[in-house]
């Protein structure tokens, strides 16, 4: 009876195993789209915000089918599944589309706003960035080379002047006031000499003046979104170029993107920063700024810049297999470009009889920037920066009476 019904299993088994397998053939188009469906809904920037046009046709290219991981570094990364990656044949954006915008890209400077071999910082475009490299080159490192010279000179004389050949019987003393004083003095003073400009950089770092313009950038894996919630409110996706179209347009390998991001010259630019996923990093270093893109939080920092260019930076925490490969890149045009940019994207300019921005992460809705608003006729004093709140409760005048230790408790009775 056993060995009949070996023989019915294996037979089963040899029957059913093709139409297992052209049962998953089947079934793997239908879970791959409801997979690609599901992982569409979890995309965190494109609802209520209208998508802006490529400005190129490589940025249209990337758009529709950013660059896997065996396009842009080691191979050996190619089997990561990547979110961004179609399925399936997507269709490029039309040429309409991407001739929409007519503002010429800017290309990179050699040695400006990106890395080029050197042991010292990158030059500083920003106030707080100068303020920062002065620090570190007039106080920080003639501080650390006196010291260490100091250090060197004084065992160089110890191990010379008190070997055992030129000082056979040692010295027997073990206090020294002018010595004891020195050495507890001078430690003061190189303090005091490094806290001063020290809380003086810090004081300006985290005293930013009014913003003119806002965008909240937001980390993803792996790439970064751009919104303008001052201009409409619209959204920019940049992912990093191939190495192929890096060098198309002239621009170093892993820091390229597709769409970068755009800001006006001397203008202050408040970033609201978080994330949609796990905790990621902005930086560029040539503007000084680096702040964590957490989940569940708004992060906030400024950069203010006088010199237009391209400058990059990356993802600066590890976020996941291709943490390496989240590029940025910040463009900053002269007023009548960044005009013309906005305008290629769908947005509006402030100013220019637009309604007032609707998003609360605008700078003309921020109660910072804004600190004086005009009076809506509430009961509560209330302004278009602080709305009167719209529920209110009715709350008894009494605080109710507590029973605790009433003499007609039953505590501790039996039941």
């Amino acid at each position: 009876m056993k060995t009949l019904l070996k023989l019915f299993a294996v037979a089963a088994a040899i029957g059913l195993s093709p139409a297992a397998a052209s049962a998953q053939a089947a079934a793997a188009p239908q879970a791959g789209q409801a997979r690609q469906q599901a992982e569409a809904q979890q995309q965190p920037a494109t609802q209520g915000q209208p998508a802006s046009a490529p400005r190129d046709a490589i940025s249209a290219r990337s758009q529709a089918a950013p660059a896997a991981p065996e396009t842009i570094s080691d191979p050996a990364l190619a089997s990561v599944p990547n979110r961004l990656a179609p399925t399936a044949v997507q269709e490029e954006p039309s040429n309409a589309q991407v001739l929409q915008s007519t503002v010429a890209r800017t290309a990179p400077t050699a040695s400006v706003g990106q890395p080029d071999g050197r042991m010292n910082f990158q030059d500083q475009v920003t106030p707080i960035g100068e303020e920062a490299a002065w620090f570190h080159n007039q106080i920080l490192l003639p501080l650390i080379a006196a010291i260490s010279l100091l250090v060197l000179v004084l065992l160089l004389w110890v191990v010379i002047r008190y070997r055992r050949a030129a000082n056979p019987v040692p010295s027997r003393t073990s206090h020294n006031t002018v010595v004891e004083i020195i050495w507890t003095l001078v430690p003061v003073l190189i303090l005091v000499a490094i806290a001063v400009p020290s809380i003086r950089l810090l004081a300006n770092q985290y005293s930013p003046p009014k913003a003119d313009l806002t965008v909240k950038v937001t980390g993803n894996q792996w790439y970064w979104t751009y919104g303008y919630p001052d201009n409409g409110d619209f959204e920019v996706v940049s992912n990093a170029l191939s190495d192929k179209d890096a060098k198309a347009r002239g621009e170093p390998r892993q820091l390229a993107v597709d769409e970068r991001m755009v800001v006006p010259v001397g203008a202050t630019v408040k970033l609201i920063i978080t994330s949609a996923d796990v905790i990621h990093s902005w930086g560029v270093p040539a503007f000084w700024v680096k702040m964590d893109a957490v989940p569940g939080r708004l992060n906030e920092t400024w950069f203010k810049t006088d010199k237009p260019g391209l400058y990059y930076g990356v993802c600066y925490e590890l976020c996941g297999a291709r943490h390496g490969y989240m590029p940025i890149a910040v463009e900053v045009l002269p007023q009548a470009q960044f005009a013309a940019w906005v305008a290629s994207k769908g947005g509006t300019m402030p100013g220019t009889g637009a309604a007032r921005p609707a998003s609360s992460d605008a700078t003309q809705n921020s109660p910072i920037a804004n600190p004086r608003g005009v009076n809506t006729g509430g009961a509560s004093g209330a302004t278009e920066t602080t709305p009167e709140p719209n529920q209110i409760l009715n709350v008894t005048t009494t605080a109710p009476v507590s029973e605790q230790g009433a003499t007609n408790s039953r505590r501790g009775e039996s039941q």
